[in-house]
């Protein structure tokens, strides 16, 4: 990165993030992202993946500061230095899941999830999933109020209020990680290879319906929903010096 980058801020609608945008706007000057050398997102981390997903083709790096609420992907916020910071900071690389749903009505669905892919019950009845690694079925009926698989980076987020393990950000595995399990009610998720491919089939979708997310991008009523690791998609995250994602996997462990 050069030693005065040209720079790109991006911010949120909420008031601080506007706040914080036109003051480091009027003190460092923003380029279009086009131009730009590095991109600087305000907000908090919701925005940050959707900064990450509208600028995946730019191949740059985000800093991102928080200005929400948990800021998991996001650094301090702060006017001053913030030219030593950018040149200081160290990068992660992060790979999306690549999701490719099929609804009932025959309809195909591609989205990228940085954080999860998640399938949901989406009406009075728990959902009933047969669960597929590779394609070879490991499990004929998972009934339950939903599923997901998560990557390292998301390992915090969903995945963890749904009592899946936190992962390691260089950890090749993903987590897939049941949500309210009924049957098997003991049945807590699995550690599953990076490069597998997981395929969901929803059973009885006519009277138990299920919706599938990817990073909260909405698909109603599938009928199967197939998962893997889109290893041709680097997202550039930066990081303050010992607060970066591996730092702050394990701190969460201890909280």
């Amino acid at each position: 990165m050069p030693q005065r980058p040209n720079i790109h801020f991006t911010a949120s609608r909420g008031t601080r993030a506007q706040a914080a945008f036109a003051t480091l706007c009027a003190r460092y000057t923003s380029v279009p992202a086009e131009k730009a050398d590095v991109i600087v997102a305000l907000g908090g981390d919701g925005f940050m993946l959707q900064t990450l997903h509208a600028t995946q083709e730019l191949d740059l790096p985000v800093y991102g500061m928080n200005r929400g609420t948990v800021g998991f992907l996001m650094n301090a916020y702060a006017e001053d230095d913030l030219l030593a910071r950018l040149a200081e900071a160290e990068e992660e690389i992060i790979h999306p899941l690549s999701m490719r749903a099929e609804t009932k009505d025959g309809e195909i669905h591609h989205a990228l999830a940085i954080n999860e892919v998640s399938l949901l019950r989406a009406g009075p009845q728990a959902a009933k999933l047969c669960i597929s690694v590779d394609g070879r079925k490991r499990m004929d009926e998972l009934v339950c109020d939903g599923a997901l698989l998560s990557t390292p980076a998301g390992s915090t987020a969903y995945n963890y209020s749904a009592h899946g393990p936190i992962l390691p950000i260089g950890a090749d595995v993903l987590a897939l990680t049941a949500v309210a399990a009924f049957r098997p009610r003991r049945w807590r998720g699995a550690l599953l290879p990076k490069t597998a491919t997981v395929r969901f089939d929803v059973l009885e979708p006519d009277k138990r319906p299920v919706m599938a997310e990817a990073d909260s991008r909405s698909v109603a009523n599938v009928q199967s929903v197939e998962i893997s690791s889109d290893l041709s998609i680097a997202h550039r995250i930066l990081f303050d010096p010992g607060h970066g994602l591996e730092e702050r996997l394990i701190r969460e462990q201890f909280v």
